[in-house]
């Protein structure tokens, strides 16, 4: 069964070539780009590096996490064995993709055998929080103290201990990825993944990045540009998720 990389892109005309040339020097595994409505030259260009990358077009913007979900169900309706979500903005390393591979496949750990029955990891996700390399740039203050805020809440919830709740950089196993029934189109998607994730016996394991940040000024839009706007979605989106479980 072949494995696939999953990148969801929306105005990357600057990185998409670069990015999706890293993958294909990392990696012989199928690549799925989703494009999000981009309105500057992302598509085209796209469209001019391979006809072998598989894609998915959204002729409007949906969201972030539509794009993932889409990635997520054509693994799953392609019978794919495991999946790489990467993001298009140069914040992860594409030589690390290999890794997580690796680290998806191997045996739990002591702490997690008796949640996870003796198998190995349903999703390593990145964290650029778990350890600090001299080559990190310092995290945007309010994305930090946001991240801290939502990751501890999520903690509480499910109990996976984690360091970043939301870095986009993952491994997943697609049969567990069957088990989740994603509906949330934005930002906020990676929270209600992880409290679908707990409530259905999936294991999780952090793996260290670097903490990476090419474009500061990059909006995320209009009310999540708005710090305690966008504290507020994450968690109505928990609270929602939560709910939805119970």
């Amino acid at each position: 069964m072949a494995n696939l990389i999953i990148i969801p892109i929306f105005n990357e005309e600057q990185y998409i070539k670069r990015v999706i040339e890293k993958v294909r020097e990392n990696t012989d595994s199928d690549i799925l780009v989703i494009n999000d409505g981009s309105t500057d030259k992302s598509y085209e260009i796209l469209n001019s590096i391979s006809k072998e990358i598989k894609r998915i077009n959204h002729p409007e913007n949906q969201g972030y996490g539509k794009s993932l979900i889409d990635g997520f169900n054509f693994a799953i309706s392609n019978n794919y064995r495991l999946a790489v979500t990467i993001d298009c903005d140069e914040q992860h390393e594409p030589h690390l993709i290999s890794i997580f591979f690796n680290e998806i496949n191997l045996p739990l750990i002591p702490s997690f055998v008796k949640r996870g029955g003796g198998r190995s990891f349903d999703i390593v996700s990145g964290s650029r929080y778990l350890k600090e390399y001299s080559t990190n740039n310092p995290p945007p203050l309010d994305r930090k103290r946001i991240n801290d805020e939502i990751t501890k809440i999520i903690n509480q919830i499910t109990g996976y201990n984690l360091t970043d709740s939301f870095c986009g950089f993952k491994a997943y196993k697609v049969d567990s990825l069957r088990k989740l029934k994603l509906t949330e189109w934005g930002y906020g998607m990676p929270l209600q993944l992880w409290i679908q994730a707990w409530n259905r016996g999936l294991t999780v394991k952090e793996y260290p990045i670097g903490r990476i940040y090419k474009n500061l000024d990059r909006s995320l839009g209009k009310e999540m540009d708005v710090p305690e706007k966008r504290l507020a979605y994450y968690k109505r989106i928990i609270e929602s998720a939560t709910s939805n479980e119970q």
